[in-house]
This record gives C-alpha cells, structure tokens and sequence, in this order.
C-alpha cells in the first residue's frame, strides 16, 4: 500500500498536527505516456501554509481531502516516457505521495553525480534561484552598500546573505537563537547578526550595526521587525518583499506603521516577488548558483528530517524556527 498526506481541515491561526490526515490507497500503476516516482527528498516551506487557506492568491489554495503538495525529488522506478530512464532522478512540484505517477511535464531531471539531491530543494533550487533573484532582479546590490537579511538564518535568508557577500556588500543578519547568530558570522560570513529574541529595542539594535544605514532590505519576515529595519532605511533603498512568516498564522490583519511617508520621504522602492514570474532568468541562475557553489563560494546549510511520516511536523517547526537553512525531509 501506498502513504498519502492529505489536507484534514484548514487551520485558523497556527497549523497543528490534526490539519493533516495520513492515507492508504493502493501502489499506482503507471499508464502509457506515464512515469512511477518515489519520492526521495520532500521540501516544506512557510509558503504553503498560505495554500492551506480557502482565500485566492499567487496559487490555488490545496482542496480539503487532498494531497498536499511542494516540492520533491524523486527516483524514476518504471517509465513509459521516452527521456525518462529507470533510475533517474528527477524534482518537480508533487504530492505528498511514497509513490505517485507522473506524465513528466514539470518535471526536470538531476544530474547523479551532483552529489547531494537536496541541493536540488534548497540552494540550487527553488531556495536559491529565489535568493539570488530576489536580490539582483530587485534590488541591485552594489558593492560597499549595507544588506540587511531577516529570517536570515532560513532557507533563503542564508543564501540571500552570501550571496551579499560575494556582491561586496556588508551583510547584517537577523534570527531566532544565539546558535543561528553563531552560524551567520562564522559559517556563513555575515558581518553581524543579531538575535531579535532577546534584542528589546531592535531599531538601535539595527542602528548601531549598521552605522552606514540600511540600502538593501531583503524581507522574510515583516511585523515588528521590518519596522525597526525600515525605520533605518538610506535614501534610495530597495526593500525586495519575498515572505512575511510573522504573519502567516494571524487571524487579524495586524496594525502597524504606515510605510508610505517613509518610502517617500526616502524615495525608497519596496517591491514583492514571486519567483516564478522570472523564470526566463532560472538557466542563468541555475548555473550561477552551481558555479559559486562549487567555487566553495556557497555553503549549503539545511536540516534534514528522515521518515516520510514527519513531514507535516517538520513543516510545523518552521514557525518554530527550528531550522537552520532548508528545511527538507529525507525519505526511506
């Protein structure tokens, strides 16, 4: 028999264990002009806790009794398509399915020799081409210019920030923990981080590690403390909007302040992406990313969790915080 994670109910506020509901149905058989895939690396990210609301936006909402979906890599057990091998590897956007068949469009095959197939999940995937487009396409970082990163030890976060720091920028993070902290300034090169958790006022906090001022502001986050960095803002600083996680789980759209005087005043661009409205520059990007990572330039960072059952909890803990880097599921 075949394990499927379905939508159980559509949360109010913070998702729970009981929003999704294990299921068995029997192992596809793959028709004519079909594939069978095994998923092998699952990703969960913040964005689909928006898919489980019934509300319209960038992608449909994921239908109650369904499969939850993000992506995957997966290995090609049988196949009836021609360009597809027994063996293969491939990743695409699938179901939370042990197994499932495939029609292969979507799909993009992996290279086996690459070495690690996460990579395919996080910074030479969708993590990464989001990192690198959020920041070149949006906001032109220059060298000497000042980057400021929340969620900057997360999945994008930790590649936005290198990849300020190959541009010659200074790069100033902010995350959950002391042991995030740690990981920013030694592993990963950032010039500072700072921990918003025990920090209680975070526009000084912001002020006195960035004395230049803010340029670039790359958003994960919002809330209280997009503020503070906002308030620190230089003239003609680019604010590229890619995640608000803080306000993913509020049942009430929070208050807080006014953004436009100081985009005026500052004549400050803010801009919100979607990743896959460029995917004209992914080719570009893709072989960028590989390059700087096999340069030794990136340094990939996740946290792997093994056991097709864990993936719903290992989507909970993201708004735990406790990953550092991608956040991926290892399969059996």
């Amino acid at each position: 028999m075949n394990k499927v994670i379905l939508l159980n109910k559509r949360p109010v506020g913070k998702p729970g264990p009981d929003d999704f509901i294990f299921v068995t149905e029997e192992m596809p058989v793959p028709a004519a002009g079909e594939i069978l895939l095994k998923a092998k690396y699952v990703s969960v990210d913040p964005y689909i806790r928006g898919r489980m609301n019934d509300s319209k936006s960038y992608v449909p909402p994921f239908k109650l009794n369904h499969p939850v979906e993000s992506a995957v890599v997966a290995e090609v057990i049988e196949t009836h398509i021609e360009g597809f091998a027994k063996g293969d590897f491939v990743s695409g956007n699938l179901a939370w399915k042990q197994y499932q068949v495939s029609a292969g469009k979507g799909l993009n095959k992996i290279d086996k020799k690459a070495g690690n197939l996460s990579l395919y999940l996080g910074l030479v995937g969708m993590t990464g081409l989001t990192a690198y487009i959020g920041l070149t396409e949006i906001a032109h970082p220059k060298p000497g210019e000042t980057l400021v990163v929340s969620g900057a030890a997360g999945a994008v976060g930790s590649v936005v920030g290198q990849i300020g720091k190959i541009l010659g920028c200074r790069v100033v993070g902010i995350a959950g923990s002391d042991e995030k902290v740690a990981l920013l300034t030694s592993k990963l090169h950032f010039d500072a981080a700072v921990n918003y958790k025990t920090t209680a006022d975070m526009y000084t906090a912001i002020k006195n590690t960035c004395p230049a001022g803010v340029d670039v502001y790359f958003d994960n986050v919002g809330g209280e403390i997009s503020n503070a960095v906002l308030a620190n803002i230089n003239k003609h600083a680019r604010l590229p909007v890619c995640g608000q996680i803080s306000m993913y789980n509020e049942t009430k759209p929070p208050v807080g302040p006014l953004v436009q005087p100081i985009l005026l005043t500052k004549s400050a661009k803010m801009q919100g992406f979607i990743v896959s409205d460029f995917y004209d520059k992914f080719p570009y990007a893709v072989k960028q990313l590989e390059s700087w990572f096999k340069e030794g330039k990136l340094i990939n960072t996740e946290t792997v969790i093994e056991g097709f059952e864990n993936i719903p909890q290992a989507f909970l803990d993201l708004f735990e915080g406790k990953n550092e880097g991608k956040m991926v599921v290892k399969i059996y």
